[in-house]
């Protein structure tokens, strides 16, 4: 066993068979069959060869935090979450809808207030939020919406 694994990767004989297949049969993607290497080579129960970190990296030629990723992985959300990639949490809920767009590029294209020569994305955004259209929107927001309609105000 590993004296500096804080994860123990103990495979059971399905497991072990279910992996080997992964790997010699070549049609999985080199990342999940990477990971199938690591979790072998990494096997502390019966039977397995129970490498250290340092093995295993100089082995696969991977770094130590993926060899530490992959065992904790294992060991905390099991064999399919250390094979495959995770979907991404990241998504963003869209601070404008299709309508909000429109109202953003007609008011972009609009006069601008009174004192002023043109729109500046702060005073859209601004407004936006003024004439209820959303409770709030970064100037940001409105940069990127107009930058990808490529509207021309002037």
């Amino acid at each position: 066993m590993p004296a500096n694994a804080k994860y123990i990767v103990t495979l059971s004989a399905h497991e072990r068979s279910e992996l080997g297949k992964l790997v010699h049969t070549g049609t999985a993607p080199g990342r999940t069959r990477t990971h199938a290497q690591i979790l072998l080579k990494a096997d502390c129960g019966p039977g397995g060869p129970a490498w250290t970190d340092e093995d295993i990296q100089q082995a696969l030629d991977v770094g130590s935090q993926t060899i530490h990723r992959v065992r904790q992985c294992f060991v905390e959300e099991g064999l399919d979450a250390a094979l495959h990639r995770r979907r991404p949490t990241g998504w963003r809920v869209r601070k404008l809808d299709g309508e909000a767009e429109a109202h953003l590029l007609a008011l972009a294209c609009s006069a601008p207030p009174t004192g002023r020569d043109r729109w500046s994305l702060r005073l859209l955004a601004d407004r936006l939020v003024v004439l209820g259209y959303v409770d709030e929107v970064s100037h940001e927001t409105v940069r990127s919406i107009l930058k990808k309609t490529r509207s021309n105000p002037g």
